[in-house]
């Protein structure tokens, strides 16, 4: 896929309706892209994380350690826990490898599906579907905050048994759900409906290093319009109440689980938190 192909209507879906792209407002997926060096964002986003980059000049630093994070997790998940479904939730614009490349590189049989809210990455939802022969993948358009959409959609029923362990990914997602929102109640509902054995891998955002900065760069996003929410870490092991923590527990994401040869990163350049746990 070129990088414009994405833009392009889909032959196979010419009756739906035009993606409304909602440029004139940052989104945090876009945001997201643009400090990962990627090129699907816009001048409002440019413009969000440009001002973020003022009050914190190390914004671009959490997002490169999460993408880390997320892929050693999923192949923790895949390689060692042996999870074969995947729920992504705040699956932000397909940056390689995507969930399901790493999954399916250990077991071509994996299944994933992937939720975000941002039409953009509706708009790349063909990408994120270019699955193994042998496995699936599968795209919701919803909002975290409307876990019954999530659960009952047929995307959902259809891909992934909810009877087998799941692998639920809240990467870099939760900090974008202010304390209105009852983030926890929304972790715990999407938690009850996977039977035991399932996994949560999360990452979260925290000022604990460095609380002036973060609260600099979730004023901005306030400004535009958009939640930001950094919490400490004893907040953030919150999410993980009642499951069963995998080790090293809840770390600065950089030092769970390293790749052998990999640069020690600064913690309080990365300020994010993240873990895994397996629910009994």
């Amino acid at each position: 896929m070129s990088s414009t192909d994405w833009m392009k209507p889909d032959p196979d879906h010419a009756d739906r309706p035009a993606v409304d792209l909602r440029t004139d407002r940052p989104h945090p997926a876009r945001v997201y892209d643009f400090l990962l060096g990627g090129k699907d964002n816009f001048s409002a986003d440019r413009a969000a994380a440009e001002q973020g980059m003022k009050a914190n000049p190390n914004s671009r630093i959490p997002p490169r350690e999460n993408r880390a994070f997320l892929r050693r997790a999923v192949r923790y998940l895949a390689a060692e826990a042996g999870i074969r479904q995947f729920l992504d939730i705040g699956t932000g614009i397909p940056t390689s490898p995507n969930v399901h490349e790493v999954a399916q590189s250990v077991a071509p049989d994996s299944r994933v599906v992937y939720v975000d809210n941002d039409p953009i990455v509706l708009a790349h939802a063909r990408a994120l579907l270019a699955s193994s022969a042998e496995g699936r993948t599968e795209y919701i358009d919803a909002d975290l905050r409307n876990v019954d959409q999530i659960l009952s959609s047929p995307q959902l029923r259809e891909t992934i048994d909810l009877d087998r362990p799941v692998g639920l990914l809240l990467i870099a997602i939760m900090h974008f759900v202010g304390d209105a929102d009852e983030p926890y109640r929304l972790a715990r509902e999407l938690l009850a409906a996977l039977p035991s054995g399932s996994y949560l891998a999360l990452s979260h955002l925290t000022g604990d290093y460095d609380p002036a900065a973060w609260e600099g760069v979730a004023a901005v996003y306030r400004r535009t319009g958009v939640t930001m929410q950094v919490r400490s870490k004893a907040e953030i092991e919150r999410f993980f109440d009642g499951l069963e923590l995998v080790d090293p527990g809840v770390q600065p994401i950089a030092r769970w689980r390293p790749e052998p040869g990999t640069d020690e990163v600064d913690d309080a350049k990365v300020s994010v938190y993240g873990g895994v746990a397996r629910k009994p």
